[in-house]
């Protein structure tokens, strides 16, 4: 097992699944950046509830940074050609939300928007 940190863009809206045992679980895509301009799709599935629900919040397009256990695979396209991708068991998911909520944590403050209300 790999370990590791993805950061991209999602590829499509994340999807709410239920398994066999009626448990709810999430399904995305990611494309992040690989080496050479070349982009590389991480297919990810998370389990836990808050990984969960901060997938499903976000939309198609929006950027993501995402720990999990990686698997690599590789597809072949339409044209034959072998491509590298990356399964992950997402374990955490960090968006510009939860910086801002931890910045504001450190800060002292249990809101994180807390100088957006002192503002109006």
């Amino acid at each position: 097992m790999i370990d590791g940190l993805i950061c991209g863009r999602l590829h499509g809206a994340p999807e709410s699944r239920i398994d066999r045992h009626n448990q709810p679980f999430a399904v995305a895509r990611v494309r992040a950046s690989a080496s050479e301009g070349e982009n590389l799709f991480v297919n990810v599935i998370a389990f836990d509830a808050e990984v969960v629900d901060g997938l499903l919040a976000l939309g198609d397009g929006d950027s993501v940074a995402l720990s999990g256990s990686l698997t690599p695979r590789v597809w072949t396209d339409k044209q034959g050609n072998h491509r590298p991708s990356l399964d992950m068991v997402a374990h955490q998911v960090v968006t510009a939300y939860h910086v801002q909520r931890r910045r504001a944590l450190a800060a002292g403050h249990d809101d994180p928007l807390f100088h957006d209300h002192a503002e109006r």
